[in-house]
């Protein structure tokens, strides 16, 4: 299991789970979102999505990262990914340092999207599902070039945020934001 999107100003937490099998088709070159290019990213997203045995995905949004802060959502996340995940996993590997309270036996591992093949194509399709729901996100958002950035914390976005009100997916409690009250409702600012 992995998370992202942990350190955006805008968008959801993506947390995946996958159970890549006996089967699995070791050939396939996995590794950490991160070190692929996006077309690579792409093709494996396809292949882990139609040949893994299991894959869950849960999508946090802005609101919940807010009311709970990133990490509680992370963990909430991860909760329900495991959860969702059909047939349920017998042991549960989440890349990070910190293990969620799960009902299975399971670790944490650090740099694990690097050094176990089910964390890295849990890696590869949480970052696809989220940079696909941050481009949609730009089509909502006109002008917040979301599709770019992916809300990521890049100087334009700032000096975006300097200027304007933040849209109703950015994360107010997040620094730069300006923990705004009232969230645009509106997609033509």
């Amino acid at each position: 299991m992995d998370e992202t999107g942990r350190g955006p100003l805008a968008g959801p937490v993506v947390v995946s789970a996958v159970i890549l099998g006996k089967n699995w088709n070791a050939q396939h070159r996995l590794a950490d979102s991160k070190e692929l290019k996006p077309k690579e990213r792409d093709v494996l997203f396809q292949i882990i999505c139609k040949e893994a045995f299991a894959v869950s995905t849960v999508s946090m949004p802005a609101s919940e990262v807010d009311r709970l802060n990133v990490l509680q959502a992370s963990m909430v996340g991860m909760k329900k990914a495991v959860e969702r995940l059909n047939p349920k996993a017998d042991y549960v590997l989440v890349d990070g340092n910190r293990y969620p309270e799960l009902n299975q036996p399971g670790k944490a591992l650090v740099k694990g999207d690097s050094r176990c093949a089910s964390i890295a194509a849990a890696s590869i399709v949480g970052k696809v599902v989220r940079d696909r729901v941050m481009h949609g996100m730009d089509c909502l958002y006109p002008g917040w070039d979301f599709q770019r950035h992916k809300g990521y914390p890049t100087k334009g976005h700032r000096e975006m945020l300097e200027t304007r009100r933040p849209s109703m997916i950015h994360r107010h409690s997040f620094q730069y934001v300006g923990n705004q009250d009232e969230a645009i409702q509106s997609s033509l600012f």
